[in-house]
């Protein structure tokens, strides 16, 4: 990510989730206000593989990953309106608010680019099984990545694309930001500061997250 690009956050931009552009606050999203108790128990259904996806997506092995950042809904009290999404780069948790005060809560790793966020953004579109195409100051690092780069046409989707099985494109002031909100086969660097990259989920999570919530959502980074 170009130094540039923090311009944007620190004039009340987003976590860029996608790091990772605002969301109606009439926008509401349907979900029960009773916990969703019963389905986010089963943590092996919930994280067992999906064969079914373009890419099958293996079990996540819940052996490495905290049970504190698995999906789960929470009491959550927060002023901004249901739908919007809060990254909290401190705790590792990401919140998509829901009615009666509660929220959905994931747990996300951050690459270094995360840590320098903050402010507000918007999900200005979202994607299934996108391409990856690396910046060139990371190209630089890498010269082995320059065959994915955007002359090249990228790196195409699939399960050890570091995008995963989903990207939320964050925009701000109607300009890319050039952060997601993504998944990621490294499901074990959940909780964790990564060496690069934006705000990255589990599969299994980013598909649920990309499935609840609408283009245009609000976006907040703490």
């Amino acid at each position: 990510m170009t130094t540039n690009r923090r311009i944007f956050l620190t004039t009340g931009s987003c976590f860029a989730a996608s790091l990772l552009a605002g969301c109606s606050t009439s926008r509401r999203i349907k979900t029960s206000k009773k916990p969703e108790l019963k389905s986010l128990n089963n943590y092996n259904e919930m994280y067992g593989a999906i064969p079914t996806e373009k890419f099958p997506i293996p079990a996540v092995d819940l052996k490495r990953v905290p049970k504190k950042f698995l999906r789960r809904q929470v009491k959550f009290q927060t002023k901004h309106p249901v739908g919007t999404i809060i990254v909290n780069t401190k705790t590792f948790y990401l919140h998509l608010v829901q009615e009666g005060g509660m929220a959905m809560r994931y747990g996300v790793g951050l690459g270094r680019a995360g840590f320098d966020w903050s402010g507000q953004g918007i999900i200005q579109w979202k994607q299934k099984w996108p391409k990856w195409t690396p910046p060139e100051e990371m190209i630089q690092r890498q010269p082995e990545l320059r065959k994915w780069s955007e002359a090249n046409g990228g790196m195409p989707p699939g399960i050890d694309n570091p995008l995963g099985a989903r990207a939320l494109y964050i925009f701000q002031g109607g300009e890319d930001t050039l952060y997601r909100i993504h998944g990621s086969p490294e499901y074990w660097t959940i909780g964790k500061a990564v060496s690069s990259g934006c705000v990255r989920m589990m599969n299994q999570d980013v598909i649920d997250i990309y499935n609840r919530v609408p283009n245009k959502s609000k976006l907040i980074v703490v």
